[in-house]
């Protein structure tokens, strides 16, 4: 079967339309609901891309006369409310967790700071976006994958058999392991690590994630692993340096300051070189800069949103000053890391700020929520819509459309993430939040926790040290300090990922031997990366399905 020519828009208006618009909010709708569902539900959030992909392209060929831009515009707003929902469910429910006084005015608040990270998510999309997309040219896995679904299923042909396949395979694999439970989600193999969890993860898009990112950067992160899990955790207990409780704490604290040393050296050596650039859509009248559209609204309204934050929030001006910096410092670090992972650790960006707010202010606990979520909020709908953005690169669609249709999702996100947040509250009460057999909700269970405090500030300031240092050094030292602070079980799953890469091009280069190079180029043209990006895909597009079926159903912990 033959590949047909793929049909591009012929202007803005062609991927920008009234239709694609309305399919587009409907869409971010159902999804912002079955993402705040499923973070609460199941502590995870899986990215919905894919699946707004498929449904973006499935709806608009009904329509007629479409093309890929359209299609790609569509479910940019689809995809934009998800991690709105996931910055308030990774976040907010540790207030009901830690028994804090609340009244009706919390609804007011909570509207507010979903709009405020929803806006402070617009403006640096807008500021960062080619850095990462065109100057570091990142690779996004989840962008890449729903790149190469949206043009070989507009295409058709072999390639599309294959990637559909693979898609299938995996969706049927993640309904079989999350909703019978016919296959075990986790593969021990008898070992124990004190202080957490060794084994395989039965993921087909965690390994996925591994084959995309290749075996350079799964290196680093699966060292991060070993010197986290390993050495802190199991060499230092056993050793009787610590016990594990303590070693826990300390490997966390690291790998949180790595993370945050990176996202420093990210701003040192990256953005501030090329500041001038990127910021000038901010300032001047004349020039756009780096940036998709002209901002020099932007400063206006940070300084709203900081008056907003210190007497609306009560907040503090320290803290509201503190809280607009550290949107600049972790949204750069989140399209960063999700451009080399395809994770987005959202929930830890916002600690971050919380912690330098409670640091330096006098922060009360409630308020100290707002920052994480903001933070939260902000870094969510930025990894996201790099992950449109990239999809945009490859495929030419005009970034302008996109920016506008992120900020319609991401609006209706806000509006829509609140709103079922408090039906949830209303309908289960708050001391379901926390409940593992209602809404175990444990990144919000580790907010509430750091609320606290870093548990070693000594491991958090050397591992700032360091993330820093080898980040101008041309380290890849984001995935370490991921590797560090993960669960040991995805590190090593996407590890195995990667290991499967170096094989297959073993055995690709073995095979290609004496052949022609344009028959090498053919047969070898990415069929590895189509595998892979069905895979990853079908997985994501069953946990959203998933999701939405336990929306419907009303179901409780499965």
């Amino acid at each position: 079967m033959s590949e047909k020519k793929i049909k591009y828009a012929s202007g803005f208006r062609d991927q920008l339309t009234v239709r694609g618009i309305i399919i587009g909010c409907i869409g971010a709708m159902i999804i912002t609901m079955s993402s705040m569902y499923i973070a609460l539900k199941a502590s995870s959030l899986p990215w919905p891309i894919i699946f707004v992909a498929l449904v973006s392209m499935f709806s608009l060929k009904l329509c007629r006369n479409t093309n890929i831009n359209e299609i790609n515009v569509t479910h940019t707003i689809m995809s934009a409310g998800s991690m709105v929902a996931g910055g308030m469910a990774f976040t907010i429910p540790g207030i009901w967790m830690l028994g804090l006084q609340t009244d009706d005015s919390l609804k007011i608040s909570l509207i507010v700071v979903a709009f405020s990270g929803v806006i402070l998510g617009i403006i640096f999309t807008a500021l960062l976006r080619k850095y990462f997309i065109e100057t570091e040219n990142l690779p996004y896995p989840m962008g890449q994958a729903a790149a190469d679904t949206l043009i070989v299923g507009d295409q058709g042909g072999k390639k599309a058999g294959i990637l559909f396949g693979a898609m299938a395979f995996s969706a049927l694999w993640a309904a079989v392991r999350d909703w019978f439970h016919k296959i075990p989600a986790l593969v021990t193999g008898g070992i124990t690590i004190p202080g957490g969890v060794f084994g395989i993860y039965m993921s087909p898009m965690m390994m996925s994630i591994g084959y995309i990112l290749g075996p350079m950067l799964l290196i680093v992160w699966f060292l991060g692993g070993l010197i986290g899990n390993f050495g802190i955790v199991m060499g230092g207990s056993a050793a009787g340096i610590w016990d594990v409780d303590t070693a826990v704490g300390i490997k966390n604290s690291l790998g949180i300051g790595v993370m945050v040393g990176t996202g420093f050296g990210i701003i040192l050596k990256g953005i501030l070189p090329k500041a001038k650039t990127i910021f000038a859509s901010m300032f001047s009248k004349s020039r756009r800069g780096d940036s998709i559209v002209g901002l020099r609204w932007a400063p206006f309204v940070m300084v709203l949103l900081a008056f907003v934050f210190t007497f609306v929030l009560d907040m503090g001006v320290v803290s509201a000053i503190i809280t607009i910096l550290g949107v600049w410092l972790t949204t750069a670090m989140s399209a960063q890391i999700l451009g080399q992972t395809g994770i987005n650790p959202m929930e830890i960006f916002g600690v971050i700020v919380l912690l330098a707010c409670r640091a330096v202010s006098s922060i009360g606990e409630l308020e100290a929520f707002f920052v994480a979520a903001i933070i939260a909020v902000a870094c969510g709908l930025v990894g996201d819509v790099m992950n449109d953005f990239k999809v945009g690169h490859i495929v030419h669609s005009d970034p302008k459309a996109q920016w506008i249709g992120e900020a319609i999702g991401g609006m209706i996100g806000a509006v829509v993430s609140v709103f079922v947040l408090f039906i949830l509250l209303d309908a289960y009460g708050a001391e379901a939040f926390g409940d593992p057999n209602v809404f175990p909700a444990a990144q919000a269970g580790v907010v509430a926790g750091m609320v606290q405090g870093i548990a070693s500030m000594p491991a958090f300031i050397i591992g700032l040290l360091i993330g820093g240092i080898l980040y101008c050094l041309n380290v890849p030292v984001m995935t370490l300090g991921l590797g560090i602070y993960l669960p040991f079980y995805l590190s090593l799953t996407a590890f195995v990922g990667a290991m499967i890469k170096v094989l297959t091009d073993l055995i690709k280069k073995a095979l290609r031997k004496g052949k022609d190079v344009e028959e090498k180029r053919e047969k070898t043209g990415g069929n590895g990366l189509i595998i892979a990006s069905g895979l990853l895909g079908g997985e994501a597009i069953a946990g959203v399905i998933i999701a939405l079926i336990m929306v419907c159903l009303g179901l409780g912990a499965m």
